[in-house]
């Protein structure tokens, strides 16, 4: 499976990857997957402006169950990080660094009708850590519903999103996941929208 995904907002992020069944995504078994991705976020403050650029890499293998209610997985491998920042007298390049990411998730269907789907990821390499949760009913062809987010970082950063989310799309061979609501940042910055779209097809 490739997939991508964007999160635009105050802060935004984009990811490209791809998810390999050894054998297949049809049943139990090893799962690898792997990811790039890179991001920007505003740290001004005090007057001060600063903004923080960041790219990184992971590729994690794991175990992936197949019940009659959904599908949970984990996995383990390495990551490496990378950053700029900005502190209004030019670009400060920061060292890599690598580390080690741990990543579960669950999609759970406890009805024909519903949709439960829960992932955390954390990594080392900059001590991170994302989590979502989100809940839907199948309505016009996809999963309609809540859903929250937080992301946190050794540097203090914190970021909430609180939305809503059409999950399952068809567009052709393509599926994909629509959100929109508000995202919260650490720092006493104001609340904005926020936007966010991932998209997934087999391989």
């Amino acid at each position: 499976m490739l997939f991508g995904s964007l999160d635009a907002g105050a802060a935004h992020f984009v990811t490209l990857g791809a998810k390999r069944g050894l054998e297949s995504l049809d049943h139990d078994g090893f799962v690898a997957l792997a990811s790039v991705g890179g991001g920007r976020r505003d740290e001004s403050s005090s007057g001060v402006s600063r903004r923080r650029y960041t790219a990184g890499a992971a590729a994690v293998f794991g175990y992936q169950w197949l019940f009659d209610w959904g599908v949970a997985a984990i996995y383990a491998g390495p990551e490496i990080t990378t950053e700029i920042v900005t502190d209004g007298h030019g670009f400060v390049p920061l060292p890599c660094q690598p580390g080690l990411r741990l990543h579960g998730e669950v999609w759970a269907r406890p009805t024909e009708m519903t949709l439960v789907q829960a992932t955390a990821v954390a990594g080392s390499a900059r001590d991170s850590l994302w989590m979502r949760v989100a809940g839907g009913y199948r309505l016009w062809g996809a999963y309609l519903g809540p859903e929250v987010s937080a992301y946190l970082d050794a540097t203090g950063y914190q970021k909430w999103n609180f939305g809503l989310h059409g999950t399952d799309f068809d567009v052709g061979r393509f599926s994909a996941r629509v959100s929109v609501g508000l995202q919260a940042e650490s720092g006493g910055r104001r609340a904005s929208p926020y936007v966010a779209l991932s998209v997934w097809t087999p391989w």
